[in-house]
């Protein structure tokens, strides 16, 4: 039989559930592969990258959708369960769960709005109308947003100490800091007027950035960065970053781009994408060359 597509797999999944209790990923995968009757051959097929097999992956993403519904959530690392909304909706006895379905709860839809904002020109397009390269760009613009919404979900819950390591590793990774101990010296301790750490803008040590590293659950707001502002004053400095799991107000970006000093502003959503394109958080699966035929290898036949 044919590998049942992610959306076929969601009501399996969420009835695998019902027992209430904790399932780590590879028993998941194994029990819906024995209910689907896959063959062994089935469970096997590769995706073309060849890092991962086809109905792993799309587990995998029936997990994720369900996930930012609402309907399973994760206690720790690679561990799903059944939440209390997955309880009733498994009660209302649905024929099947899709994207439109899921699209009842408010939770998926704005996680929707945010992963379909940087496709939706693609997505506006007719099928018959996109090249095969702009299929791939579609593609990877559509896995892109989505990683970056689940990230910043798993940022926005991370404590604060395991935050303060990301923005250690995130700085190092941007090129500030100097070594890794220095840094991890500089950042995460707790200092006067909202500031919570000193890192190198260089590994010469030539400047020092001040750094303002908050997991918020609202915006941040003027009053704040008018604050870490005035810390910077008191040291007699000039730059300073002010990170957030959250975003920042109009009011609060203005501000920050009318004083003297230099205070870059770093929302949850920027955050993100800067771990994702500095790898951090984040684990490359596959990579895909796009070639063209070399016309000047033929200009002397």
């Amino acid at each position: 039989m044919p590998i049942p597509d992610f959306q076929s797999l969601m009501l399996p999944l969420l009835q695998y559930f019902a027992d209430g209790e904790e399932h780590a990923n590879q028993e998941t995968v194994d029990m819906l592969a024995e209910g689907v009757h896959l063959t062994e051959a089935e469970r096997g097929q590769l995706l073309p990258s060849g890092k991962q097999t086809i109905f792993t992956n799309r587990v995998a993403w029936a997990k994720s959708r369900l996930k930012q519904a609402g309907l399973i959530d994760s206690p720790r690392r690679g561990v799903y369960r059944l939440t209390e909304r997955g309880r009733e909706v498994l009660h209302s006895h649905p024929g099947a769960i899709t994207l439109r379905f899921l699209d009842q709860f408010p939770e998926y839809r704005a996680f929707r709005s945010q992963t379909t904002a940087t496709v939706q020109v693609a997505d506006s397009q007719p099928a018959s109308t996109l090249t095969p390269q702009e299929y791939i760009e579609s593609g990877y613009q559509q896995l892109r947003a989505t990683l970056a919404a689940e990230l910043l979900t798993r940022v926005q819950e991370c404590s604060p100490h395991f935050f303060e390591r990301l923005v250690i590793e995130l700085l190092l990774a941007m090129g500030y800091g100097g070594s890794r101990q220095e840094a991890g010296q500089a950042v995460g301790k707790s200092g006067d007027g909202g500031i919570d750490g000193i890192i190198k803008e260089d590994r010469l040590g030539l400047d020092v950035i001040y750094i303002q590293a908050k997991r918020w659950a609202g915006v941040v707001g003027r009053p704040e960065v008018q604050k870490f502002a005035g810390a910077l004053q008191g040291q007699r400095a000039r730059k300073g970053i002010f990170l957030t799991t959250s975003a920042f107000t109009k009011e609060a970006i203005a501000f920050a781009a009318a004083i003297d000093s230099k205070i870059v502003l770093i929302g949850g959503e920027e955050l993100v994408t800067l771990m994702f394109d500095h790898n951090i958080g984040v684990t490359p699966v596959a990579s895909y060359e796009i070639k063209r035929v070399d016309t000047d290898y033929f200009a002397g036949e």
